[in-house]
């Protein structure tokens, strides 16, 4: 049976990625995708974690001090962000200098694909009626 109190008490979930290097993590998503730091933990200096948002959804990232893993960081992971338009922000990315995959529309949606520098996979995607399986270059062809 469904708590009202504490169904009613949970407001938010917020990915939270541990990063190699946070500078890089930063350029990615403030200069390459458009998020705003909203705040902030430094203290030997640097940025060691931070909270970034950008419309409704959020990140927090913080980097490793030690025991960093080794090559396998991200593998699995996947944060997919709901968005009304998913291929604007496919084609500011890549004016920006950046490589996503190839958008295609799966599950009714546009997916706009990015991996970061740690390899975690950004999603964004947008509703769609284009036919399931179109890809970005197959749409711009026949539009």
């Amino acid at each position: 049976m469904d708590n009202p109190k504490v169904n009613s008490n949970v407001r938010q979930a917020v990915p939270f990625f541990m990063v190699m290097n946070m500078e890089l993590a930063l350029d990615f998503y403030i200069k390459g995708l458009g998020f705003e730091l909203k705040g902030k933990w430094e203290p030997l200096g640097k940025i060691e974690w931070c909270w970034l948002q950008l419309g409704g959804a959020a990140l927090m990232l913080q980097e490793y001090r030690n025991n960093a893993p080794g090559d396998k960081r991200g593998i699995g992971v996947s944060v997919c962000f709901i968005c009304d338009d998913a291929l604007t922000i496919y084609k500011d990315a890549v004016n920006k200098g950046l490589s996503p995959s190839e958008p295609f529309v799966g599950n009714n949606s546009w997916v706009v694909e990015f991996k970061d520098p740690d390899d975690y996979s950004i999603l964004f995607e947008s509703a769609t009626d284009v036919p399931e399986g179109t890809t970005w270059t197959q749409w711009i062809k026949s539009v």
